[in-house]
């Protein structure tokens, strides 16, 4: 009779443990709110998932990593994929304008550059910086592409954006062209940058965007242009003027993007080549109008050292190949029609190297001014957890105390770091290379 009893008592104890762990889900996330997805910060090795900063100099001859005012940053070889150095790589940050290099790869293989699309009332009236589109009027898709990636023209970009059927359906096409790319921390709400809640990018993904960049042919040729017009009228053209002054006082700065809202502060990607190597800077968080100047510092280090440092990490390959260049109206441009001659026979104008020099170094202001709207959210790393989660099933039951608590406080641990925000902070100081060998010095500045 015992044992029948003790045999009773162990079955029902099973089975209320067996209920008690399969109600663990639903009573954590009754207690620690909507569970968190899991952010995806092993892409590219484990090593790229730490918040610091991450190099392995070598023994002998390493130049020290510089001190930049960012809070992340990526410096990678776009022709073997090595991540030579890194900071925060996986952190979350608003991209400001450096999403429109997203749009541009997502968008230039899917809409005919000679077709034309109707300016809407929405594109017309995008906060500035814009090329000044006005509703109802005809525009040529090369014509946008250059205004976007020369003055990060805003309301280039939603015009763009609609010429695949609707502003939604594009932007459903960037995201996926990001979660091919496996950039998975982008999240995607406005196809120009402008402040959105929930709106990240994380300088690594930024990486991997800029790598397919450099493979679409029409998007280089776009972004290295140093000046053109835009025709906003047939009587009206206005000068475009590239804001990345890396192309015309960097040696070897073959393209990129600049970046400015409130809450992103400074972001900057650029794109640089020299004796064959071909190196990509990302820079997030960054002090106003110190992007650029961050970039080179990290380009000339790159330059120096690549080959030398063991790398932290690589730039993953796409999911599947990946368009770049238009290959016909099979495309998602069903809103684009054929330009006419006259609009074809319109092409840019360019300047003197001079003037466009220049007319550059302004541009950073009119970067800032490109802001335009406030930052609706001062951070948004969060958010992209929250925009997945499901809600806590009600009602669920109690756990006993000392296994639902300990693993209760595991799951707000966790929560906490996946959703961690970002302040500015001081300059992070990069570990201190070897200094028992020569060549330890700073870099020689360039040729």
């Amino acid at each position: 009779m015992n044992s029948r009893v003790r045999r009773r008592a162990a079955a029902l104890a099973g089975l209320a443990a067996s209920f008690s762990l399969a109600a663990l889900p639903s009573a954590v996330a009754a207690s620690a709110g909507p569970p968190v997805p899991l952010v995806k910060q092993d892409v590219g090795g484990a090593e790229l998932a730490s918040s610091g900063i991450v190099v392995h100099y070598p023994k002998t001859g390493a130049v020290p990593l510089p001190q930049v005012p960012a809070s992340a940053y990526v410096i990678a070889d776009a022709n073997t994929g090595q991540v030579l150095a890194a900071e925060d790589a996986h952190g979350l940050f608003p991209p400001a304008s450096t999403l429109k290099m997203l749009t541009a790869i997502t968008l230039i293989p899917l809409l005919n550059p000679n077709a034309t699309v109707v300016a809407s009332q929405l594109a017309a009236q995008t906060a500035e910086y814009d090329v000044g589109l006005v509703a109802g009027r005809r525009y040529k898709v090369s014509d946008l592409f250059r205004a976007l990636l020369l003055i990060s023209a805003n309301d280039a970009a939603v015009a763009l954006t609609q010429a695949t059927g609707s502003l939604s359906k594009g932007m459903a096409l960037i995201n996926a062209e990001a979660h091919n790319l496996q950039a998975y921390d982008v999240v995607a709400k406005q196809p120009n940058g402008l402040p959105a809640t929930g709106q990240v990018v994380s300088a690594y993904d930024e990486a991997l965007i800029a790598r397919q960049a450099l493979a679409t042919p029409a998007f280089m040729k776009y972004d290295s242009t140093i000046s053109a017009e835009f025709p906003v009228t047939p009587q009206q053209q206005v000068p475009l003027v590239n804001q990345n002054s890396l192309l015309t006082q960097y040696p070897g700065g073959i393209g990129g993007k600049i970046g400015w809202t409130e809450a992103a502060e400074a972001t900057y990607i650029g794109m640089a080549r020299r004796g064959g190597v071909t190196l990509i800077v990302t820079v997030l968080h960054c002090t106003s109008l110190q992007e650029i100047t961050s970039g080179e510092k990290l380009l000339n280090w790159g330059f120096a050292m690549d080959g030398k440092v063991r790398p932290v990490g690589h730039l993953v390959a796409p999911r599947r190949a990946v368009a770049t260049s238009y290959t016909g109206p099979s495309g998602a441009a069903g809103a684009a029609r054929p330009a006419k001659p006259q609009d074809a026979a319109r092409a840019g104008r360019p300047a003197g190297a001079k003037a466009a020099g220049a007319k550059a170094a302004g541009a950073k202001a009119a970067g800032a001014k490109a802001a335009g709207a406030k930052a609706a959210s001062g951070k948004a790393a969060s958010a992209k957890a929250a925009s997945a989660a499901a809600p806590a099933a009600p009602g669920a039951p109690t756990l006993p105390l000392a296994v639902g608590g300990g693993l209760l406080a595991l799951a707000v641990i966790g929560a906490g770091w996946l959703s961690r925000r970002r302040k500015q902070r001081p300059v992070a100081l990069a570990p201190a290379p070897p200094r028992d060998g020569p060549g330890s010095g700073p870099p020689a500045p360039p040729a």
